[in-house]
């Protein structure tokens, strides 16, 4: 018997796969799908199925692109939507996997054609159910995507899938939902990787608003939305079907020429950026690209790459998951080669919280910038006059950040200050600095903060 859950890092996306007596499936696949095959092929099993919960919104799906090199059949929820490949799902349909058997669930809330997958084992005894995005570890979907005038009606929805579908399946039945801790699809997914209908029942907070109105009340609420999700509706209808490519190293002189028409977009350290960059280049650091490539980058132009590392493949792999497919090359030599060959580069001031702190201690004025969330900011307190804009939404208030003078630029730890500093400079400011160590160094030499909210 095959079952195995494989996790997209980052993105927190989990897919399933599962298999008995040499026929398997896959549940939700992503678009690198080469993994898939590399655990059924060499083990004998044969790809017949492959299942989507919901059209995700968050990544570009692999149903197609795997279909196309297996053969295997597409199952599709959300069959109001016009699909390009597969067929849809029906509630109570049914499917042979070997000995086991997978049952089809209609479940809409997180979207109104969502479905989840309920397998029984060799006996008929239920065992998993794949919810795709209406129950997580500690939370359910959000119900915000279709606009908030469609989300009391979607809470409502999902209320009826959850108490009168999911719960009911019975407490000891596992929980594989789509997504783990991390996620954007949920404001509060829990820690725990594997859970059972039992410990949610238990342990989630949102299944404790038993009373139908106070479920919609507290649900329906409006969460952070990237602009890539958009694309991905997109894909996600008409079924990727794009090469898991490479980023192709490029000498100095054809990235410089490239340059001219793409985004250059490095994935360095913080202190690797702030020492030299080529101008204009955004930073996002490597581990970083899940959470913030599709709040920056634009989808109408190509990408150039710089990066620490001689392999590209993770960066080009993450930036596939999120329908960035349009990537022109990597920097062969990285910026050694840049410099050797004689090319103009900038750099990003950087200060140590140990010389911010002293200068506002002894009555210096800086215009700080705060990009961190709104939640740290009442977790982990603010700094005295700061300004604070979220990091995702600094590209749309641009306007109120001063060019007269420094803007140092403050988060946890520095990596999402280096980001706002580099689309600053990217937009003509030219005085930034980045404070290294974040909020985590500020604690650790006691400087000043204060609880409660902040201006901006």
């Amino acid at each position: 018997m095959l079952c195995k859950r494989i996790e997209a890092e980052g993105i927190a996306h989990y897919s399933y796969l599962i298999g008995d007596d040499g026929e398997a499936a896959v549940i939700d696949p992503r678009i690198d799908c080469g993994v898939y095959l590399a655990q059924t092929g060499p083990s004998g099993y044969r790809l017949l199925h492959i299942f989507e919960t919901h059209r995700h919104e968050d990544f570009v799906l692999g149903s197609a692109a795997l279909a196309a090199r297996t053969g295997a059949a597409i199952w599709h929820a959300d069959a109001q939507w016009e699909y390009r490949y597969g067929t849809p799902s029906r509630d109570g349909q049914t499917w042979r996997i070997g000995r086991l058997t997978l049952r089809a669930i209609h479940c809409p809330g997180h979207t109104p054609g969502s479905i989840s997958y309920l397998l029984a084992d060799p006996d008929g005894v239920p065992w998993m159910v794949f919810t795709g995005d209406a129950l997580f570890a500690g939370d359910v979907g959000r119900v915000d995507l279709l606009g908030m005038d469609q989300a009391p009606a979607l809470a409502g929805q999902l209320y009826d899938t959850l108490f009168g579908k999911l719960l009911p399946l019975g407490d000891g039945v596992i929980v594989c939902p789509a997504h783990g801790s991390g996620s954007v699809c949920a404001g509060g997914i829990g820690e725990r990787p594997w859970t059972t209908i039992g410990l949610e029942r238990l342990h989630n907070p949102k299944l404790r608003w038993q009373d139908r109105g106070a479920f919609i009340a507290h649900v329906a609420s409006k969460l952070e939305r990237p602009p890539y999700f958009r694309r991905m509706e997109r894909f996600n209808l008409d079924g990727a079907t794009v090469p898991e490519t490479v980023a192709a190293p490029r000498s100095v002189a054809e990235f410089a020429r490239l340059s001219r028409e793409a985004i250059v977009l490095d994935t360095r350290t913080v202190l690797a950026f702030g020492a030299s960059h080529i101008p204009g280049a955004l930073s996002i650091w490597a581990a970083g690209l899940p959470s913030f490539a599709g709040w920056f980058l634009p989808d109408d132009r190509p990408l150039l790459l710089v990066n620490d590392a001689d392999d590209p493949a993770p960066v080009s792999r993450a930036l596939m998951r999120l329908g960035f497919t349009d990537v022109a090359g990597c920097l062969s030599g990285g910026m050694l080669a840049w410099h050797m060959a004689g090319r103009e580069s900038e750099a990003v001031a950087t200060v140590t919280v140990q010389s911010l702190c002293a200068e506002l201690d002894a009555g210096g004025e800086r215009w700080i910038l705060d990009v961190r969330g709104t939640g740290e900011l009442e977790h982990t307190g603010l700094i005295p006059g700061a300004h604070h804009i979220h990091v995702t939404e600094l590209p749309a208030r641009l306007e109120e950040v001063p060019r007269d003078r420094r803007v140092t630029i403050f988060c946890g730890s520095g990596l999402r200050s280096m980001i706002a500093a580099s689309l600053l400079r990217r937009e003509g400011w030219r005085d930034v600095a980045v404070v290294l160590g974040g909020i985590a160094g500020w604690h650790s030499v006691s400087c000043p903060i204060r609880r409660g909210h902040g201006p901006g």
